[in-house]
């Protein structure tokens, strides 16, 4: 097959490197992809929104399936577009029409559909400016802490939370009236803090039916023992070591099988990856947030932990054939590590050398913001790389990780020493 993927981060080198080992994968163009991604496929120089040249690449180089790695052209309605041209009525696409990908792009559509559907998630409210004063007294009676959520994308910076009544009216009015997140601030979302602890559950389906792939649980804070600032994400690891077999049922009836069956029920034409932001409370799973591809760097370690073929596995997905397929997944315990620019989240400088690449034994770096330049791999993002290591215990994972960071070099690199810290 010849398989189009779309992104260029980590997540997308991760998926790059499991689609270059099937054996039904005989050409990988990655758009735009990274240095990473380059080692088992061909970048391209296309940007993700521009829909006409995704659609004319398509045509010229024969692709056979198109995989669509982050959020923005789901949201933008990227899968309805090629579905539109005739000349590919044969294109496998994995990824969720642009009305289901609301699940991700409207907080309030995803928080809609979760009532609708009885899918345990925490209470809420949604206003606008035309609602705006109704929302400050429902902000000063509300309990604390307050979650403020921008009901659109906004780059996973648009969820604050409030210990106080003055700083989430501070943060509200900011949101509506001073477009704090621009468009993605004009509704805001007023949530319920629920207080437990995190995971991410993942998804393929087809519409109809779904295979579960690993969980995994990231660290979102940028210094270590999850403080500071919030970032994409600082690590992950997998599996869960509280998500066994009791509370993994619980997640299936109460929130997969009741997701699946309410996009059936509400006719969405969803036929990818369902990231489940899920959060464990008193032993009870609820619903955070719903993405509609994979995540970041989760996705770093569910790949290397699944064993099976990915590529027929997605095209069971977009055929509608996942009811005859079986998942099989590797029973070692995965971490990944993030390597950042010096003063990311916020300013941070790009185009420094990186050194000591290949020292990594058999660990994975997956590259997320690098370009080669001169010959060289230098820096390009604030998230610029994460070492992604598999052992027989989670502990003996986390420090293979470490290991191979310390060969690593590049001005004002930091990385968190205690990734999966609760659970050793």
């Amino acid at each position: 097959m010849n398989i189009l993927l779309l992104g260029a981060g980590g997540r997308e080198h991760a998926l790059a490197w499991k689609i270059a080992q099937s054996k039904r994968t005989t050409q990988l163009y990655i758009a735009p992809g990274n240095t990473g991604t380059a080692q088992y496929g061909k970048n391209i120089a296309i940007a993700l929104t521009d829909f006409d040249a995704i659609k004319k690449f398509c045509l010229e180089q024969k692709i056979d399936m198109v995989i669509v790695g982050p959020e923005e052209p789901l949201v933008k309605g990227l899968v309805d577009y090629l579905k539109e041209e005739k000349q590919l009525r044969n294109l496998l696409i994995i990824g969720p029409s642009k009305t289901a990908a609301q699940l991700e792009g409207s907080k309030a559509f995803a928080k809609d559909f979760m009532m609708r559907h009885h899918i345990p998630t925490a209470a809420y409210k949604e206003f606008t400016k035309e609602n705006f004063d109704e929302g400050i007294s429902y902000l000063q009676q509300h309990s604390l802490p307050i979650v403020l959520k921008a009901d659109g994308l906004a780059a996973g910076k648009g969820v604050v939370i409030c210990q106080s009544a003055e700083e989430a009216i501070s943060e509200f009015t900011q949101m509506i009236q001073q477009s704090k997140f621009g468009e993605a601030s004009q509704r805001v979302v007023v949530e319920q803090f629920l207080q437990g602890i995190e995971l991410s559950v993942f998804v393929l389906t087809d519409g109809k039916d779904y295979v579960l792939l690993p969980e995994a649980k990231d660290y979102k804070r940028i210094d270590e023992g999850d403080t500071g600032l919030n970032t994409g994400g600082m690590g992950a690891i997998s599996p869960v070591p509280f998500a066994d077999n009791t509370f993994m049922q619980k997640v299936k009836t109460r929130i997969i099988e009741p997701t699946i069956q309410g996009l059936q029920k509400d006719n969405l034409d969803y036929k990818g990856f369902v990231f489940f932001g899920l959060i464990k409370v008193d032993d009870e799973p609820y619903v955070i947030e719903y993405n509609c591809r994979m995540g970041d760097p989760e996705t770093e370690v569910v790949m290397p932990r699944l064993k099976s073929d990915i590529v027929p596995l997605l095209i069971a997905t977009a055929q509608q054939q996942l009811s005859t397929i079986s998942v099989e997944f590797d029973p070692r315990k995965a971490c990944t590590i993030v390597a950042v620019s010096g003063g990311y989240p916020n300013e941070f400088k790009r185009g420094y050398e990186i050194s000591g690449l290949q020292n990594n034994n058999d660990s994975i770096v997956f590259h997320a913001g690098t370009k080669e330049s001169g010959g060289k791999i230098v820096t390009n993002g604030g998230r610029v790389l994460c070492v992604t290591s598999l052992a027989d215990t989670l502990p003996q994972a986390i420090e293979k990780s470490k290991a191979v960071l310390q060969h690593i070099h590049f001005t004002d690199m930091y990385y968190r020493k205690d990734i999966g810290y609760e659970f050793v």
